[in-house]
């Protein structure tokens, strides 16, 4: 099946003034590959500052000014363009945003669903997609204030749902939300997906997205390190880096071990493996040669020594 979206060697750097007025040049993501399938859920996890939110501007074609990327990004086998891009934004291609904040706080929920059409027909289908995800006929005539974080959330992805799009981008739609209420909200995208659409999920949070992801890629420091089916997370023996085997590590689940150590910051990116600092199975190459992103036992995996399980 062909990929709805496939991204293929994304590098996004920055132009920063430093001492003055000399500019630097400040890599954020390197050579960031993925692809999804309509009808899957792939989830993009990794800790704040790995390039998350990065992927889903890249990919909407909202980066700042000062921003410079390289690589493909295709939508539907052809190169998402920025005049493509543009076309499609809204439509066939929706952000589920991570703060409620997105709603405008002076207007109500039905003209922001709407996007300010009157017609019968548009009010119609606004009020199907209220009634979808389980929000009552008046939520319409409210204002963001007057509703719960769970409502409001709803309300979001009732707005990027009204075009019925191929491509839903979501970006942290959890956060702040219990358990319960993150499990329905997750729960509408894994709906989406069954209806034919291709679903990124963006989200720190690996246990949750194990809940309703076909496939997760796993970032560090601006890098895809590994991407593996869901089903691969059952044990650590099925995954491949060992980023990603912390990662499993460090659920409560299953003994809640962290890892010493933190992510480098842009501009403090080691010479060879970016995890290498603090890799429980670091040699000397892996300090001075840059791993390739590569196949690998069914998945893939950015480490030259991929496989070893950590005792």
């Amino acid at each position: 099946m062909e990929p709805i979206l496939d991204v293929e060697g994304l590098s996004i750097s920055f132009r920063q003034y430093d001492r003055g007025a000399h500019q630097r040049t400040l890599p954020v993501i390197h050579d960031l590959s993925l692809s999804i399938a309509p009808g899957q859920v792939v989830a993009v996890v990794g800790s704040s500052g790995s390039g998350k939110s990065l992927l889903a501007h890249a990919l909407l074609d909202i980066l700042p000014a000062n921003s410079a990327r390289e690589g493909v990004i295709r939508y539907r086998g052809e190169p998402l363009t920025p005049a493509r891009t543009a076309a499609l934004r809204g439509t066939e291609i929706v952000l589920v945003p991570q703060g409620v904040t997105y709603l405008d706080p002076l207007m109500k929920v039905g003209p922001q669903i709407c996007k300010g059409r009157r017609e019968g027909r548009v009010r119609e289908a606004c009020r199907a997609v209220l009634a979808r995800y389980g929000l009552p006929p008046d939520t319409e005539e409210r204002y963001p204030f007057e509703l719960s974080g769970g409502m409001a959330r709803r309300v979001l992805i009732s707005t990027a749902v009204m075009e019925s799009p191929r491509l839903v981008i979501a970006d942290e739609p959890t956060p702040g939300l219990d358990a319960r209420a993150a499990g329905r909200i997750l729960g509408h995208f894994r709906e989406l997906a069954d209806g034919g659409a291709g679903v990124l999920l963006i989200t720190h949070d690996l246990e949750l997205a194990l809940t309703i992801a076909d496939r997760v890629a796993v970032l560090y420091a601006g890098e895809t390190v590994e991407e593996a089916a869901a089903a691969d997370f059952t044990t650590p023996g099925g995954l491949r880096h060992p980023y990603t085997r912390a990662l499993w590590a460090a659920l409560p689940q299953n003994g809640f071990r962290p890892i010493p150590g933190s992510q480098p910051a842009p501009g403090e990116i080691p010479t060879g493996c970016r995890f290498a600092p603090r890799c429980p199975r670091c040699r000397g190459d892996c300090q001075e040669t840059h791993p390739a992103y590569r196949s690998f036992r069914g998945g893939m995996v950015r480490c030259d020594f991929p496989g070893e399980v950590m005792e």
